[in-house]
This record gives C-alpha cells, structure tokens and sequence, in this order.
C-alpha cells in the first residue's frame, strides 16, 4: 500500500535532490501528491518513485520535456513505448554523427589523403519527381531524409521503380546563409501523379566538374573543397546549384555511401 512521504525522504528514496524535484514540478513532469497551502512544502506518494526514477533515466538520456510529459501522460504501454522507440532512434543517429565527427577530425590529424579524381562531364536533362523547398543548413539532413521517403512513397504508389540514382541540387545560399532551395528528385521513366510535396520536374543539362566522395557524409565536406578549389583555380565556375547523385548507401540501402557531386562550370578554354 502506497504511503505519503516528504520531499527529504522522497529524495532519498529516488536520490533526486529537493531541487530536481521542485525543477520536476515546475515543468510538471512530477506533481507532488500535496503542497501544504501554508509552508508550501511537497508532499509525494511513494508509488511515484517508480515514475521519479524514468523521469530521471530518461533525463540523463536528454529526453526533451515535451516528450517526457507525453510518456508520463500517456494511455498506455503502447504510447509510451512508441515515444521511447523514437528518442532511442534519435539518440543512435546522434551518436552516429558523434563517431563521424569523430573519424573526420582523425581523418584531418593524419597526412593529407591522394586528392580525388576531377573530371569535366556534360549532364544530360532528366526527367524526375521532385521537392525543392527553402530549408535550413542544420536542419537539411532531416529534411531530406522525409523527402526521399515520400519520393519513393509517390514512386511506389505509382506501380514504377526508378533504375537510376537519386540526386539532390543545392543552392549556395543554403551554405553561405544558413538558408536557401535544396532539391531532392528520382529518376522517372513516365510522368507519376503528384501529391503532397511531390512535383514531376525536369533537372536540367548543364556541363560540370565532377568528383565522386566515397564515405560518409560527416567527410564529404573534403571532396566538396577539393572540387571548389579545382574550379575556382581554372576560373571556370558557373552560376547554378551545386548536383549531387547518391550511387550508393542512400536512404535505407545498406551499402557504403557513395556521392557523385557536380560543380556547374563553364567550357574550359
């Protein structure tokens, strides 16, 4: 049978300070079962140690609030374990870009890597479905994770598969001001109704240098600055989003990453 305890012995029976529990409190995450209208003092039940020590838990696990409070208020083992699932699959892919992060900056201690090949390539017109919204810098891989996932939705819905590589076009605004239009787009060898986001477009022709980054996204800044450099070196640059082609390790593909990316040039004289 549950009894009622005061916030000292509550905390020992959690070890979450007074503070933490009045933190709790005022973000009504854990509301004490009584506050003495006069002295003010918290009260608690002990059946909610057991909900004291996940808030905790998942506190450590930097749970944002909002999802704590939906855990907490949630019906049943269902919801809350659909909450759970989704923080776990965030802290995973953090954790991914920590170890990323990671290999890049050994990757930048060790001597300088044989720099990538450069080729000058024309690019013919493609036709494809698309999305091309203004997006945010730090927020560009969520966004175009969502948008290839409903790409390949309107494709399935559609009875068609694309034999081709995804792309992607980005605007330099979207580097040099944290904002601007990126473009995500599949190959398509016949128009495919449009819903949702989804738009038939036309990607154009256009004569490029081109450089292929074998690994993951965390380094591809590498191969986009050795690109760059070529250009700017033979003055060739041209006006127009930088092309990127996914030839492997996209989306849910297992394989390695692999990304062809097109810098706009004009003709070398």
């Amino acid at each position: 049978m549950a009894g009622r305890v005061s916030i000292g012995e509550f905390s020992t029976m959690t070890r979450l300070s007074r503070k933490a529990l009045r933190h709790y409190h005022d973000l009504g995450l854990l509301e004490p079962a009584e506050v003495d209208p006069v002295s003010g003092y918290r009260y608690y039940d002990s059946s909610q140690a057991e909900v004291a020590r996940l808030i905790r838990r998942f506190r450590d696990l930097q749970m944002p609030v909002p999802d704590l409070k939906a855990y907490v208020a949630a019906a049943d083992e269902a919801a809350r374990a659909e909450i759970v699932s989704a923080h776990l699959d965030r802290m995973r892919t953090q954790l991914q870009q920590t170890q990323d992060a990671v290999a890049s900056l050994r990757a930048l201690l060790a001597p300088p890597a044989r720099p990538p090949r450069i080729d000058i390539r024309r690019a013919d017109a493609v036709s494809a479905i698309a999305i091309t919204e203004i997006v945010s810098l730090d927020g560009v891989i969520q966004w175009w994770e969502a948008a290839m996932r409903e790409l390949n939705e309107a494709l399935g819905a559609a009875g068609d598969t694309s034999a081709a590589p995804p792309g992607g076009l980005f605007a330099h605004a979207l580097f040099a001001d944290e904002q601007g239009q990126a473009c995500v787009w599949l190959p398509v060898n016949r128009p495919v109704p449009e819903s949702g986001r989804v738009r038939m477009a036309q990607i154009p022709a256009g004569l490029f240098a081109v450089a292929v980054h074998d690994g993951p996204d965390s380094r591809i800044d590498e191969t986009y600055a050795a690109l760059g450099t070529y250009v700017a070196e033979r003055g060739i640059g041209a006006d127009g989003p930088v092309r990127e082609r996914y030839l492997a390790g996209a989306l849910d593909d297992p394989a390695p990453l692999i990304t062809e990316i097109a810098w706009p040039v004009t003709a070398p004289n």
